[in-house]
């Protein structure tokens, strides 16, 4: 069976030069791709920003959801970062779809609950605040995610039958029959993976990529710290830093490509009022003069 043209979740890119398009050959494995970079953001205007917002009567917004909302304006601008490779094709996404964890509480135990969510371009921020707030509080009431219907449903074979279903998941994947129910809502099918670890009070990791699925890029977004920088002039400022680690395959696209994207992003995050405008005006022109406040 040939890989087909088209999946449920992509089209096959058919004009990448001829070095990109071997890649897949020569590295067969995402974790044998696997590029890793950092970057430093300066968020002092976006906190400024932020707290204006939800002073202002916005829908309750954080830094982190900033974050996930200016990577998929990112990734809409950027289309060459919204690739895959399956069965040594390289592939367009259709859309931008971004997943990331929400912990039931902050216990040791306590399970994960990974959320994934379609981007549309050029949404609003409200909506996005609010859609979010709504996933993260499903999530949290305890009902059982799709995704782990169907994992259960796995783990019950016997482990010989597991091993040959994987395969098989895996082989019909690689060459675009897998049914799209498998996959609408498994994490691993999505533009990015991303994990706030700054919610948890802990320093930025970098992650691994996952050979199930087809997931290129991991964001870990780590906690804001003050530290010292120097300006233009070369005078010694403390800024709040967040730190962005990113984990990416690099068959996707080349490496100036993917620098200038994280660029872009990290342009977004130091400098909101180029994106959105005063916070204020934002409220009124997204939510109505008084605005609307939800929990979070």
């Amino acid at each position: 069976m040939r890989t087909r043209p088209r999946r449920n979740d992509g089209q096959l890119v058919t004009d990448s030069p001829d070095e990109r398009a071997v890649m897949p050959f020569i590295m067969r494995r995402r974790t044998e791709s696997t590029v890793y970079f950092e970057q430093l953001v300066d968020v002092g205007a976006a906190q400024d920003w932020v707290g204006r917002w939800n002073a202002a009567g916005g829908p309750r917004l954080s830094l982190f959801v900033l974050v996930l909302h200016e990577l998929a304006g990112m990734l809409h601008t950027r289309p060459r970062m919204n690739r895959f490779v399956s069965g040594r094709r390289l592939y367009q996404r259709d859309g931008v779809h971004l997943s990331f964890g929400a912990m039931k509480e902050f216990a040791d135990n306590a399970p994960l609950e990974m959320i994934k969510r379609r981007f549309e371009p050029g949404e609003s921020l409200a909506t996005v605040i609010r859609d979010l707030d709504t996933a993260i509080h499903e999530a949290r009431a305890g009902g059982v995610a799709e995704v782990d219907k169907e994992l259960k449903l796995f783990l019950a074979l016997p482990a010989p039958l597991l091993d040959v279903a994987v395969s098989l998941f895996h082989w019909l994947d690689a060459r675009g029959v897998l049914p799209s129910a498998l996959t609408r809502s498994d994490p691993l099918y999505s533009s990015a993976v991303v994990s706030n670890l700054g919610s948890l009070k802990t320093d930025a990791a970098f992650h691994h990529l996952y050979e199930h699925g087809n997931c290129p890029l991991f964001l870990v977004v780590g906690r804001v710290r003050p530290t010292p920088v120097a300006d233009d002039d070369g005078q010694i400022l403390v800024r709040p830093m967040l730190p962005l680690r990113w984990t990416f395959d690099e068959r996707i696209e080349d490496g100036l490509y993917a620098a200038r994207s994280a660029e872009l992003l990290r342009s977004r995050l130091e400098e909101p009022v180029r994106s959105f405008g005063l916070p204020e005006d934002a409220v009124r022109r997204e939510c109505g003069r008084t605005g609307t406040r939800q929990a979070t």
